[in-house]
């Protein structure tokens, strides 16, 4: 960790945190939420320790990097012109994208618009989804489905206003690490799901929250609530052809709450070479949303293999 870098590059006047570590072909690697850049710790130090420069940016609006002036205006799109900001401001020429949950959403994209300098994807936690309203189907799932709670304006504000960040976070990564999918009832809230008593997972420690704490607290929720989930149902912008043009893998926990979103594993297992021809999936037994950090070691060498095989 104490080897791990970290700098700023400004786009449009907008200060983006972003780590790095090692030489060699460059990996890029995307958070999703509730994480930042040290969310991807462990797969940063291994791919650099095989050869790999590993890049870790905060989107706009987490972590270190900066809020947007309207955090409520920002945009799915506005995290693929960032990382073409980056890679431009790096001279960088091509990558290899690894994303986390919605990070999975801008590699894609920018796979889509920019196929000549991506050479490989992998995602976790998320497949390749199809964007505007086929990525949710509002019939599909009740009102207390927490993507439609934190989609609410204002809502999920108050929700959280009732407890201090770090408890609010700590709540999210327990709700998340579950295999059910988070639904409150009517007479509930989001945070009202979890039990006072519950512990952390085991692969979370308290300093780990205490690190995800103190950035949140210094970037608070606005524009994490804006991406990704009131900008849910954003399209692909500037997309001509929705077909991945560069080899793609899946990396899913078996456990994971995202697999019971109803046609999910459905599009995954039967859908998604339509849209990704070049395409392996892997699932990890007992894997949870949060298959980087709880199972590191078996997720750095999935990846770095895929990465051998490409480079």
């Amino acid at each position: 960790m104490e080897q791990i870098q970290h700098k700023y590059v400004d786009a449009g006047g907008l200060k983006l945190h972003v780590a790095e570590i090692g030489t060699g072909p460059v990996v890029v690697f995307l958070h999703g939420f509730p994480e930042i850049w040290y969310s991807w710790r462990y797969q940063m130090t291994a791919v650099a320790n095989a050869g790999f420069r590993a890049i870790a940016p905060d989107s706009r609006g987490y972590g270190l990097s900066e809020q947007p002036l309207e955090p409520e205006k920002s945009t799915f799109k506005d995290l693929v012109d960032d990382l073409l900001t980056i890679l431009d401001s790096f001279n960088i020429s091509k990558v290899f994208l690894v994303a986390k949950d919605f990070g999975v959403r801008p590699a894609y994209h920018f796979a889509l618009l920019y196929p000549e300098r991506v050479i490989g994807v992998v995602s976790l936690g998320l497949p390749f989804m199809l964007s505007g309203a086929q990525s949710f189907l509002r019939e599909t799932l009740p009102d207390g489905f927490y993507v439609y709670r934190f989609a609410e304006p204002g809502r999920a504000e108050t929700d959280f206003g009732r407890l201090d960040v770090k408890t609010v976070v700590r709540n999210i990564y327990i709700l998340f690490s579950g295999s059910e999918i988070p639904i409150a009832r009517e007479d509930q809230e989001i945070m009202d799901l979890v039990d006072p008593s519950t512990p952390l997972p085991y692969w979370f420690s308290e300093e780990d929250l205490a690190n995800y704490a103190r950035l949140y607290e210094k970037s608070g929720f606005r524009t994490p609530l804006q991406v990704p989930y009131r900008a849910r149902l954003e399209g692909y912008d500037g997309v001509e052809e929705l077909k991945v043009k560069v080899p793609a893998f899946v990396i899913m926990g078996e456990k994971d709450y995202v697999l019971k979103f109803p046609g999910l594993a459905y599009f995954l297992n039967e859908l998604m070479r339509d849209y990704v021809p070049d395409v392996e999936t892997t699932y990890l037994p007992e894997g949870s949303h949060f298959v980087q950090e709880q199972f590191p070691d078996k997720v750095n060498q999935l990846i770095i293999t895929f990465l051998n095989k490409h480079t």
